[in-house]
């Protein structure tokens, strides 16, 4: 699973503000016609796929339910959540 946040060079508290300047400061640094690296039109999607799910208050909605999930943002706290929620209950 690709990381948006991280193709952006933020974190996932990150405005939307933050993703349009992010968004703009990379996708300069990795066009292609500016970027010779070999690397530089894959980077430039990735930005470019980052931009477009960041940007959509929705699709951001969706991906940051899907990170958490994936315990991509803290796997510590993701996991003493998920057995505080269980098993307190059951204790």
């Amino acid at each position: 699973m690709t990381d948006h946040y991280t193709a952006l060079g933020l974190d996932s508290a990150a405005t939307l503000a933050d993703v349009k300047k992010a968004f703009r400061l990379k996708a300069s640094f990795w066009h292609p016609d500016k970027n010779a690296d070999p690397e530089a039109p894959g980077r430039f999607r990735a930005v470019q796929q980052a931009y477009e799910v960041l940007s959509d208050a929705d699709k951001r909605q969706a991906y940051d339910d899907n990170r958490r999930r994936n315990l991509l943002d803290s796997p510590i706290d993701t996991a003493r959540a998920i057995w505080t929620d269980y098993f307190n209950p059951l204790l």
